[in-house]
């Protein structure tokens, strides 16, 4: 600054030297930042750029498998968000769930059409609402990028839980099965990983923001720290027995919602695998498996009402002299409804124990609202009956080991499959029926949410899906083996057994709440700084930059004053 003397020459004082601040309404604003001010007060580049992200999200995703695009999205949200009025905020969330949601989750209205899939999206999009929110409250906080990563866990905690059990597809851990993320599942189950996605998102955030060379530096180095902490953890070895699994993929004759029309024709697949199965191992081809998993809804009739079916089973556990652990859809006792049931069929007892699907999907196993869905599509009437949830943990005890088992969409959520480790489970089977999602990425993503499992509870993961894709998963979440899409095949795999426990499968679900109830304490202290801003002195402006109120988003511009250094 430049300064008059009394004698009327000028007097040269040295610049202050400003520090980059994690404070947002700190009174430096750098050049890129009011760049981005002014980007987001107009309209069409501000949504246009929120779609974008919500792309560049997808492709995070399989199959796609770029996954390091995921930390785009907080990092891109946080900027788009800066010192922006709460409306234009919320829009902007909105537009990046419009821009992920619509294309992540097009394979939904394959069968059922496109109301259906739309009005899913809208309802997944409208969680990135208050996410837009807070993203330009909590930046006005020291510290801001922790806790707008917790913010983004905490949306992930709610959008997991409601409406009617909530979705957790979608979740950014999902997008890191091959990223450098992953092992932190094994810390903090998929929670902690979706949190160092956020995390990394925010702190590039604050390398673009930040007023110098040497906090830009601290905050890039800060963002690759966490995107490598993933690396240095693993989950603990196995320490139990070798056996044998076998995983059949049977096919369906026709793809889509008819995938079963033709009585016993998916039933006769997989016992044909199954007898081929038996005669490659006579013939010295594979190995006897001590376990065959058959995919959800293998059998497509009732085996306890349908005899030919019953005989069917019957007929191919005894070839393969080996337990089924099969999955039907069997009627409840009053008839009125039905449940999606994995029976443990043994070659000499034939059924005997069994598990009830805890967490029937909303839409696609029973119809919240039937008759309002009823006017939107024809295809509710193909779920004429709806499926009801068991209360028992799913694990079974066998010859080859105790079997935790998750059935299809379930693999999703953490607590689900946490509890039938915690019940004894050695290893994990997912039984899986994505016929009607034809050849969309629904199958690729859902095996990445297997691929998180098996890292999180350190467990190896066998998948049985009707079409494909079926997967021995390791522990450390890699495929060691793995069928096409569409195609009858079996793999047979030597599967070690353990009865260790990572930290995620000790802890379960305290990650998630801690951070969650962080971000909540970080908005309370917003609320109070806003409070505490409106009774005393207003903080000053840039000169010739509006500070937005978080409440209204009104403006006041005022003469800058120096910042001081530090990780405000």
């Amino acid at each position: 600054m430049n300064g008059t003397r009394v004698d009327g020459t000028r007097e040269h004082q040295p610049p202050v030297n400003h520090q980059g601040s994690l404070s947002s309404h700190g009174n430096e604003t750098t050049g890129d930042e009011r760049t981005l001010i002014r980007l987001g007060r107009h309209p069409v580049s501000r949504l246009a750029m929120s779609l974008v992200l919500g792309g560049a999200l997808v492709l995070a995703f399989p199959p796609y498998d770029l996954w390091f695009l995921a930390v785009l999205a907080p990092a891109g949200l946080t900027l788009l968000t800066r010192r922006q009025p709460v409306k234009h905020a919320a829009l902007s969330g909105f537009m990046l769930g419009l821009g992920f949601f619509v294309p992540l989750l097009y394979w939904t209205g394959l069968e059922v059409g496109p109301i259906p899939w739309l009005v899913l999206a809208i309802v997944q999009a409208l969680f990135f609402v208050p996410l837009g929110i807070v993203s330009t409250l909590l930046q006005r906080l020291p510290g801001w990028p922790l806790w707008i990563a917790c913010a983004w866990i905490a949306i992930e905690a709610v959008r997991g839980r409601v409406p009617y059990g909530g979705l957790t597809w979608g979740n950014l851990a999902f997008s890191q099965a091959d990223g450098s993320f992953a092992g932190l599942a094994a810390l903090g189950g998929t929670p902690l990983v979706s949190f160092g996605v956020a995390l990394c998102g925010s702190l590039l955030a604050w390398t673009v923001l930040a007023a110098t060379a040497r906090t830009r530096l601290v905050a890039a180095g800060a963002a690759v720290v966490v995107a490598l902490a993933g690396l240095a953890v693993h989950p603990p070895e196995p320490n139990g027995p070798t056996t044998t699994v076998a995983s059949v993929q049977g096919n369906a004759p026709t793809l889509g919602m008819d995938f079963n029309s033709r009585a016993r024709a998916v039933t006769d697949n997989h016992v044909e695998a199954t007898e081929q199965l038996a005669r490659d191992v006579e013939a010295g081809a594979a190995k006897q498996p001590d376990l065959v998993i058959w995919p959800e809804n293998a059998p497509d009739r009732n085996p306890f009402r349908d005899e030919a079916t019953r005989d069917a089973i019957d007929r191919a556990a005894q070839r393969v002299d080996a337990p089924i652990l099969v999955s039907a859809i069997i009627p409840t006792a009053d008839e009125q409804n039905v449940e999606n049931t994995s029976i443990l069929w043994d070659p000499v007892d034939g059924p005997g124990q069994s598990y009830v699907k805890r967490h029937p999907m909303p839409f696609g196993e029973y119809i919240p609202f039937r008759g309002i869905a009823e006017m939107i599509t024809d295809a509710v009437q193909r779920q004429p009956r709806d499926h009801v949830g068991g209360d028992e943990v799913g694990v079974f005890d066998t010859d080859a080991g105790t079997v935790g088992v998750a059935i299809c969409f379930e693999v999703g959520f953490g607590h689900l499959v946490r509890d039938t480790v915690l019940d004894g489970g050695q290893l994990i089977a997912v039984q899986t029926n994505n016929a009607h999602f034809l050849d969309s990425p629904m199958t690729e993503q859902h095996l990445s949410q297997s691929r998180l499992r098996a890292i999180e509870h350190g467990r190896t993961v066998v998948v049985s899906a009707l079409t494909g894709v079926s997967a021995v998963i390791g522990p450390d979440g890699e495929i060691n083996q793995r069928t096409d899409i569409f195609t009858q095949d079996v793999l047979v795999g030597d599967v070690q057994l353990s009865d260790e426990m990572t930290v995620a499968t000790l802890v379960g679900e305290w990650p998630e709440w801690i951070l969650v109830a962080v971000a909540l304490g970080a908005l309370g202290a917003c609320g109070v700084w806003f409070r505490a801003g409106r009774s005393g002195r207003r903080e000053p402006a840039v000169a010739g930059e509006s500070t937005a109120s978080p409440e209204t988003g009104s403006a006041d511009t005022e003469s800058p004053e120096p910042v001081t250094a530090g990780l405000s």
